[in-house]
């Protein structure tokens, strides 16, 4: 009996890996599946370890397995505790997506369509939580809906909000208006709070269908219209980490405060007598790279230098642990959140003018028609001649006897030179078939007091241009010198538009009279040629949304699929490796190469994950700390008119950016006039059933705001030729509204 359960184990087809890992190896997870498949009933704990002989010294780290392989959704325990197979019990493994009206979704681990939770289901769990649900039919609109049968992962155990006080009852409101239940904070847990603050709270208990969550508050961190207050709630929301550890700070303490003599090998080269020069924003601080341009035959050589972080930053390091914690830095109005401490990223590895520094260089040999014929990558020292700006930069290409010209005279030949390339560049962009989508970015301008003066477009000018061809070139080159090289890497990847979203614009241009080129599998040309052709035209700036709207989002990947939007073969971030940790893994990879090793930073795969969600996570503190500044700005206006454009078009109304202050707002669907409007997503417009009224995206129409909500960051506008159905200037007190919370439903119809 003995030995027919020995051998059982024995044909684990994972037995050596297990060996490999531990010294006295368990059955592997994918063994212990394939017996309870098998044996094709639920077992008991104690069955499962008959089978699997699970002797007395193993009987902890078994139970360790199982409660692992529970967390992850791979088995689960019915009622009577005994494992099942999620499968076999026909659940469905996912994370809950909150809603603020109080339902939810389930998205899927596999794919597929999401799983519709109603407000019911939503008060067993949080926004985030990993789950197991079984589908229950179909709501009203035809949505698979679902039951949570189990959580199988808390994913909130702190969280950011405001404290309110009702009938004697403390409870926190959740900044993060996914999660709309209210968290009960235990007597005795006020931790000195005053009603209206913001605080943080951690979870004594979550939420189930008849309690609710119950919190403690762990810290207070300010009134609600504090200074900056914005942007503490957004880093504790997107838990962006913002303190430096222990272990860092003794680092830093550690490192020299200049380049020291011992760095400067035999293999790093000294480019110190060439004039490479900075070019950046007037507020920049952190300088990663620098440029040099010089005339070579009928082409050019173009050096690019990169802050050499990875001779400082040591894999596996506290530096290197919190640096891929954060994976880039943040940039909020007056603040930035740095990946790396002050002392490397505004110090020893910036490219600061007139100073030693560590860097490495990209160089390459460009022809005469713009292509890069050969590069090298190498270790190098240099010295940088000038910070410049980039307004300082343009005034010289556009007045080679200006102000600018005459103080940087030593350096006027070198900047042409570079200007000349730019536009050979240019060329080879054009003929690449690149994308180049007409875009707005903007910038915040504060008063003395700190408070928004202004809403202002950045203007892009060739001095921005210059650089950014500069740059594309060198992540080309660190793209191709890893695959040549066959070395694993971080790729930036931009995967074309997928078929639905293919046909989605396809269906939209043919209202027009247009098609797109390339059939199933279009290319980056086949958007600029359709670009070009319409650019003349009145609607331009509608079919180019609907166009920059049909593309994927770019993401970092070891699997090299190319970036359609640049219309590269092959891509990767070299260029930044201050701020962004994809392009320090990049720079690892090339040293590994020049060194005739390999870097191996752990599973690739993992990695690019973990760096696309910091960006996005970024992103996302960045969008909602502008939000909430731009209402700021906007309370004093409530009752003003504006003109603006369609920027969204949704079933629930249009969103619209005003066209002189860069600010976004809604105009529900109710204020459009007496009449049913009908969403058509495909033509992006609302069109009135009776009187045929159309709003489609990129409309020009005049609206008047009618309120500003600072708490929900939102923008309420009426259109101007209709009177305002409720005209309130700002939101009612969280306080008074919180029995109508929970009691919201989904739009049906």
């Amino acid at each position: 009996m003995s030995k027919k359960k020995a051998n059982l184990r024995d044909q684990d087809p994972h037995l050596a890996r297990e060996r490999a890992r531990y010294e006295s190896p368990l059955p592997s997870r994918e063994f212990i599946l394939d017996v309870l498949v098998k044996e094709g009933v639920p077992l008991s704990r104690e069955r499962l370890g008959e089978l699997l002989e699970i002797h007395e010294g193993e009987e902890e780290m078994f139970n360790r397995r199982l409660q692992a392989m529970e967390r992850e959704g791979q088995i689960m325990r019915n009622r009577k505790q005994a494992i099942c197979i999620p499968d076999k019990l026909d659940l469905i493994k996912g994370t809950v997506q909150g809603h603020p009206d109080g339902y939810g979704f389930v998205i899927r681990e596999s794919g597929g369509d999401d799983l519709f939770l109603d407000a019911k289901e939503m008060r067993k769990v949080l926004h985030g939580d990993k789950v197991m649900v079984r589908i229950i039919g179909l709501d009203r609109r035809g949505r698979p809906e679902g039951a949570v049968v189990e959580v199988l992962q808390h994913v909130n155990q702190r969280m950011i909000g405001r404290l309110f006080v009702e009938h004697g009852v403390n409870f926190v409101v959740a900044e993060d208006k996914r999660i709309s239940q209210d968290i009960l904070i235990a007597p005795g847990s006020e931790g000195g709070a005053k009603p209206g603050q913001v605080v943080m709270v951690e979870l004594i208990n979550h939420p189930s269908l008849h309690t609710e969550a119950v919190g403690r508050i762990v810290e207070v961190v300010g009134n609600f219209a504090d200074s900056g207050m914005e942007i503490e709630i957004a880093l504790r929301k997107h838990q962006l980490p913002f303190l430096w550890p222990p272990d860092v700070e003794a680092v830093v303490k550690k490192l020299p405060k200049k380049v020291l003599k011992k760095d400067l090998t035999p293999d790093r080269v000294d480019l110190r007598e060439l004039p490479l020069v900075t070019i950046d924003g007037e507020t920049a601080k952190d300088f990663d790279d620098a440029v040099y341009c010089e005339k070579q035959g009928k082409g050019y050589r173009l050096i690019v230098a990169i802050a050499d972080v990875s001779h400082y930053v040591q894999e596996g390091d506290p530096l290197d642990r919190e640096a891929r914690s954060r994976g880039t830095s943040v940039y909020f109005p007056r603040r930035v959140i740095p990946m790396l401490p002050e002392a490397l990223s505004n110090g020893l590895c910036s490219l600061n003018p007139e100073v030693d520094r560590l860097c490495m260089a990209c160089d390459m040999i460009v022809g005469s028609t713009g292509e890069v014929k050969k590069y090298q990558f190498y270790p190098a020292v240099m010295y940088s001649q000038a910070r410049f700006t980039y307004t300082e930069v343009a005034a010289m290409f556009e007045d080679p006897n200006g102000e600018a010209a005459k103080k940087y005279a030593s350096l006027l030949d070198p900047i042409q030179r570079l200007y000349t390339l730019f536009k050979v560049l240019l060329k080879t962009r054009a003929k690449r078939g690149a994308i180049d989508f007409e875009t707005t970015e903007t910038q915040l301008l504060f008063d003395e007091a700190g408070k928004i003066s202004n809403i202002v477009p950045v203007v892009r000018n060739d001095a921005h241009r210059l650089i950014e061809e500069c740059m594309l070139s060198a992540n080309v080159c660190a793209a191709d010198f890893l695959a040549t090289n066959e070395h694993p890497a971080l790729y930036r990847v931009h995967a074309g538009p997928n078929p639905e979203k293919l046909e989605s614009l396809r269906e939209f241009l043919r209202e027009f009279g247009f098609g797109l080129g390339g059939g199933d599998a279009p290319k980056a040309s086949d958007y600029a040629t359709l670009l070009a052709s319409v650019k003349a035209r009145p609607d331009f700036q509608l079919i180019q949304t609907v166009m920059l709207r049909s593309m994927m989002q770019a993401v970092y990947s070891p699997d090299n699929l190319g970036h359609f939007g640049l219309a590269y073969d092959a891509y990767a971030h070299f260029t930044s490796p201050i701020r962004r940790y994809p392009d320090l893994v990049i720079h690892r990879s090339i040293k590994a190469v020049l060194k005739g090793e390999r870097y191996q930073p752990g599973n690739w795969k993992e990695l690019g994950v973990s760096c696309s969600q910091t960006e996005r996570r970024a992103d996302e503190a960045s969008r909602d700390v502008l939000s909430w500044l731009k209402c700021y700005y906007m309370r004093d206006r409530v009752g003003e008119e504006f003109v603006g454009t369609v920027s969204a078009v949704t079933g629930f109304g249009l969103f619209v950016a005003l066209t002189d202050l860069y600010v976004e707002g809604l105009v529900h669907i109710s204020e459009l006039g007496s009449d049913y409007f009908h969403f058509d997503q495909a033509k992006h417009q609302l069109l009135g059933e009776r009187t045929g009224k159309r709003y489609r995206l990129s409309d020009r129409i005049r609206v008047r705001l009618v309120r500003v909500d600072l708490e929900t960051s939102k923008i309420d506008f009426v259109l101007a030729d209709q009177p305002p159905a409720v005209a309130k200037p700002h939101a009612a007190p969280k306080q008074t509204a919180r029995s109508a919370r929970g009691k919201k439903t989904p739009p049906h119809g």
